[in-house]
C-alpha cells in the first residue's frame, strides 16, 4: 500500500473515530435525565406550555398568542418558537416527542390558567425565529450550521369550557395530592414545564368539575 493510500486510510480513520466520539457523547448526555424530570419519577408524555393571551409589544411586534390563535392557525398548527431559556429548550431538543400532550397556559395575563390541549405533531428541530434579525426573539449568536435554541409543532386539541386558574389549582391541591408536586407551583418562570400522568388526571378531573 502506498505512502498516500495510507494518509487516506488514516484520515478516513480518525473521521469515523470522531464521529463516533460526537454521537457516544450525545447519547451519554441523553441518558442523563435533568434533574427536575428526575424529581417526578414518573415518564414524562405531557408538557404545560406558556403563552401570552393578551398583547404585549416587543421590538414592535405584537408577541400574543392564545388558544384562539392556536385554533385560527393554519391546520391549528403553529411552531413553539421563542423560547429562550435553557433548561425548557433542552425539553423541546431532546425530551418532547411525538404525540406527547401539550397543557396550553395562559400567561402574564390578568387570569393566568390552563386554557386547553394540544398534541405535540413535530419534534425538536432548529427554531428559525432566532436567526431572523427582525424577530423580536432574534439571537445573533444562534447559527444555522450551529443552533442554540430549538422549537417543536403544537397542534389544537380541544378548548375548555372554562378555564383552570392557577388560583383553582393550587385551591384543588388538597384534593388531588398529585398536584402538590406540580412545576408550575415550584418553578413558575419555567415556560415548558413536564407534566405527570397523575397530575394530567388530576387535571382534566378538574375540568370535568368545573363545567357541571
Amino acid at each position: 500500500m502506498t505512502v498516500k493510500k495510507l494518509d487516506i486510510k488514516n484520515q478516513l480513520s480518525k473521521k469515523i473515530d470522531n464521529q463516533l466520539k460526537k454521537a457516544n457523547k450525545k447519547q451519554s448526555k441523553l441518558s442523563q435525565l435533568p434533574a427536575l424530570l428526575k424529581s417526578l419519577d414518573e415518564p414524562i408524555s405531557c408538557w404545560l406550555m406558556k403563552a401570552e393571551p393578551d398583547t404585549r409589544i416587543v421590538k414592535g411586534k405584537d408577541v400574543k398568542f392564545s388558544i384562539d390563535d392556536l385554533i385560527s392557525s393554519e391546520d391549528q398548527t403553529t411552531s413553539w418558537e421563542g423560547v429562550r431559556n435553557f433548561e425548557a429548550r433542552n425539553f423541546l431538543q431532546n425530551y418532547i416527542k411525538q404525540d406527547h400532550q401539550v397543557l396550553f397556559y395562559h400567561s402574564n395575563c390578568k387570569t393566568p390558567g390552563i386554557a386547553g390541549l394540544a398534541k405535540v405533531v413535530k419534534e425538536g428541530y432548529p427554531d428559525e425565529s432566532a436567526f431572523d434579525a427582525k424577530h423580536p426573539y432574534y439571537d445573533a449568536k444562534s447559527e444555522s450550521e450551529n443552533p442554540k435554541w430549538f422549537a417543536v409543532d403544537v397542534q389544537f386539541v380541544r378548548k375548555f369550557d372554562n378555564l383552570i386558574s392557577l388560583k383553582s389549582l393550587k385551591e384543588y391541591q388538597k384534593e388531588y395530592k398529585a398536584l402538590n408536586n406540580m412545576v408550575l407551583f415550584s418553578r413558575a418562570q419555567l415556560s415548558v414545564q413536564p407534566v405527570t400522568q397523575s397530575q394530567l388526571e388530576a387535571i382534566l378531573e378538574i375540568e370535568g368539575k368545573q363545567k357541571e
